[in-house]
This record gives structure tokens, sequence and C-alpha cells, in this order.
């Protein structure tokens, strides 16, 4: 029986670290390909690129494991079955699940360690990559400007710098045309740029310079009797010099703000399970003492709840009692005269309106709340829902590997290939819809598993009593009880 675990071990061992090489080497050319363009002319040491395959290496591998369990299963138990070994083995008196057994161990080790992988280490590689990826694109704010070439890269400017390096140069040019009906020139001696803490502006911090602003051909002013009475030449231009000035450019539309965008929104993915709960315990707090401090407010603020007869009576006795004692000052609105009405009627409309603005406020933060909530179930859940999909595709994996008995990288690979498909389909599907609020986060996350682990039961029941699945007489009569099934049904 140890020669036979050992034998399983081996036979998946070589398939298994193969297909996980391979699939790790496609997801990181994917992210080459997907991130080209701010590597490439950057001038990176090659430690830098070492750095970042490193954690993105380490942020792909749940992507990766599956694809590599789903393959390399199918391609040991149909090597098993090609050569007549799973045949042997069953003669021997021994069913697949016990033959199965050995490898469901390992996979149940390799799931284990996969989850906390991805509890632990992946939201570390997650905000190191991010961050690295991050300071990589910035530097292309430092590549806008050549030495001698004028650059449009900054919409609506047009910049050019004489010479520097880093982010110090002589001989600044700015050509400003955002406003319109306006061009300004900004012309400096020297001077340096660096970025805003929140990279929604870019900075030059020049000296010695001249300001030009000149605008477009006015129309003149003419009275009856001919005179223009313009303050100003029909071209006016103003000419202003300085010794320091700080000139911000607006790059919310640079090619930084997409990647920016993912980089806040990560957060959540950057957290362990723990610390994800911990968060939502505070949200959740948060939100009760909010929505608390709110309807506080929102009492405090009307007559009714601050009013002698609401100290004086509780809202039972108002409702139960009436003949309870009115305030002196109150007056009776019937009494009122008109233009007093009006006054009081738009009175109380405006601060019914300003009450609705609050109020539609206060919904659409709860439902930030909501969202954000959601966003860290979404995370808590794929944690866990990753470990489940490794075991499921093995139990789709081994038993197919069975029933096809084909083994090798011909006919495993294209199948396994169009499995994957399916099940990160359904993976995208499943997150998209949570994400989106169409599904709850718990249900989105499982998706994949609720629609797999129904067939990876079957697959297995099929390949353990030796159903032939692979025949068309097989699903012919598979879909006859089906219909009949339903025939039942609806009588």
């Amino acid at each position: 029986m140890k020669r036979l675990y050992y034998f399983s071990v081996r036979s998946f061992a070589g398939p298994f670290l193969a297909t996980f090489a391979i699939s790790m080497f496609l997801l990181v050319m994917q992210f080459f390909w997907k991130y080209i363009d701010d590597l490439m002319g950057k001038g990176l040491e090659v430690s830098i690129i070492v750095e970042l395959l490193f954690y993105v290496s380490a942020s792909l591998i749940p992507l990766a494991l599956p694809l590599a369990i789903l393959l390399s299963s199918i391609m040991t138990f149909g090597n098993l079955a090609e050569n007549n070994e799973l045949t042997a083995l069953k003669a021997s008196g021994m069913s697949l699940y016990k033959i199965v057994r050995p490898l469901f161990a390992v996979v149940i080790i390799i799931a284990m360690g996969t989850f906390y992988f991805a509890n632990y280490v992946i939201p570390v590689a997650n905000l190191k990559w991010h961050s690295l990826i991050f300071d990589i694109q910035n530097t292309k704010i430092s590549t806008v400007l050549t030495p001698g070439v004028y650059s449009n890269e900054l919409d609506g400017y047009v910049i050019k710098v004489d010479k520097g390096e880093g982010n110090q140069f002589e001989g600044i040019l700015i050509h400003d045309h955002t406003t319109p009906n306006e061009i300004k020139t900004v012309r400096a001696e020297s001077g340096k740029i660096y970025k805003s803490k929140n990279g929604a502006y870019l900075f030059f911090e020049m000296t010695n310079g001249t300001v030009h602003r000149e605008l477009e051909p006015q129309t003149p002013n003419f009275s009856a009797d001919g005179i223009n009475h313009s303050t100003h030449s029909n071209h006016p231009v103003w000419k202003s010099k300085f010794e320091k000035m700080t000139y911000k450019i607006n790059i919310n539309g640079f090619d930084l703000e997409r990647s920016r965008e993912e980089l806040m929104k990560d957060k959540h993915e950057m957290l362990n399970v723990f610390q994800i709960n911990d968060a939502m315990d505070s949200i959740k707090a948060n939100g009760k003492d909010i929505l608390k401090n709110f309807l506080m407010n929102i009492k405090s603020g009307h007559i009714y709840f601050s009013s002698i007869s609401y100290k004086d009576h509780s809202i039972k006795e108002v409702e139960d009692q009436n003949d309870f004692e009115v305030p002196d000052n109150a007056v009776n609105f019937k009494d009122v005269v008109y233009d007093k009405k009006i006054k009081a009627i738009k009175k109380a409309q405006t601060t019914v309106r300003r009450l609705n603005k609050n109020v539609e406020g206060q919904l659409n933060f709860m439902d930030a709340l909501e969202r954000d909530m959601d966003d860290y179930m979404i995370e808590f859940n794929r944690k866990f829902a990753l470990t489940a999909a490794i075991v499921i595709l093995f139990f789709i994996g081994a038993p197919l590997g069975a029933i096809v008995s084909k083994g090798g990288f011909g006919a495993p690979v294209v199948i396994a290939a169009l499995l994957f498909m399916v099940y990160f389909v359904l993976l995208t599907v499943g997150d998209n819809m949570a994400e989106s609020g169409t599904l709850t986060p718990i249900v989105g996350m499982w998706f994949s598993s609720f629609i797999l682990a129904p067939i990876a039961v079957w697959m297995m029941y099929s390949a353990a009593n030796d159903l032939p699945i692979n025949s068309s007489e097989y699903w012919a009569k598979l879909m006859a009880k089906i219909v009949k099934l339903f025939r039942f049904k609806r009588s």
C-alpha cells in the first residue's frame, strides 16, 4: 500500500510542477502585456524588474494553482488509464476512491497551504507590487520633459525645457491653452518639478521668469458718435515678471489616473481574514453611531421635539388626551393673517427641502458603507472559495483523466484549458455580480463552486462505477430520463 501511495504521489508531482510552472509563466506574460507601456523606455534596473516579478508571481499563485491541479490530475490519471495501470489496480480489488485517496491527501495539504498563503502572504505581495508599479508609473511624469523637445503629453499644455535631468531643469517654457480665448506663456530660467501628495497636480517651482497673457482679438465697442470706448486694445496682452513662482497643472486626465484608481480600490485585497473581520466590525459600529447622531440632529432641529408640550407629555399621553394643556405662546394657524400664513408655509417648505436633502445625503452615505462592507465580504469569501476550488477541480480532473484514458500534453491540455475557461468565466461572472450588488458577496464568490461541485460529484461517481459517459448512448438515455422527469413533474 505504501508503494502505491508513493507511486501515485510521484506520478502526480511531475505533471503538477510542470503545469504550475507553465501556468505561472503564462500569467506573468499576461501581466507584462498589460503593463508593457509603463515598463518600456524607463531605464529600469534589473533588480527592480526582478523585485516586481517576485511580488507579482506571489499574487498570481491563486490563479495558477487551480489550473495546475486540474491539468496535472487529468494527466496523472490519464497516464494510469492509458498504460492500463488503473485497470490493473481496479482488478486487484481497489476502487477509484481508494486509488484517489493519497492524491486527495496531497491536494488537501496544497489547499490548506494555499489558504495560508492567500491569507498572510498575498496581501503583502499585493501591497508591494502595487506600490512598486505605481512608483514606476510616476517616473513617466519626469520623462514627459525631454530637453530640447516640445512635449504635449499633458492635455492643454505645450512644455519645453532646454536642459536638465531628474526633476531639475533649466530654460523652462510653458504654453497654457486650458483657458478659452486666452493663451498664457510662462518662461523661467530654472525650476524643478514634483507631484502633489494626492497625485492630482503637477507643480513647477520656477525662478526668474515672466508670464505673458494674450487674449483673442475683441470686438470694438463703438458709441453712436463712432468713438471706440473699449477699455483695452483689440488684442490685449499682459506681462509680468517674477523671481519665484509655483505653477500648478491639473493632471487628472493623464494616463496615471487609471492606475491610481486601481491602487485605491485594492485596500480590501491587502488584508487577511482577521483584519477584514475587524474592519467590518468597525464599519458596522461607525455606521450605527453615525445613524444615531443623524436621527438625534433631525429631532433636535424640529420644533415639535423641542416644544414644551413634548417635554411635559409623552407621545402616548398626547395621543390619548385631547385636552392636554396648550402653551400660552401657541397660536392657532387659522387665526394667522394671510401674509404670515404664506411666510410660514414657505418656511416650512424650505425646512422640508433641507431635511430631504439631508436624508438623501445620509442614504447615499449609508449605501457607500454597505458597498464597502460588500467589498470586504467579497475579499473575505474569496480566500475560502479559492481553497474549495482547488479541491473541486481535482475531483473533476481525476475522474475525467480516468474516463478519457489519455496522458501527456495532448488531449489533457485541451480539455483542461476548456474546463479552466469555464471555471474562470464562472468565477468572473460571480465576482462581477457580487461587486454590482446583483448577488450577495457569499453567493457571488461561491458561484463557481456551486456550479462545479455537483459536476465533480457526478464525474467521480461515473468514473468509479465505469459509466460510459463518453458514449452517445449514455447521453441519449440520460436526456430521456431528464425529459421523463420533467414530464412527471408537470403532470
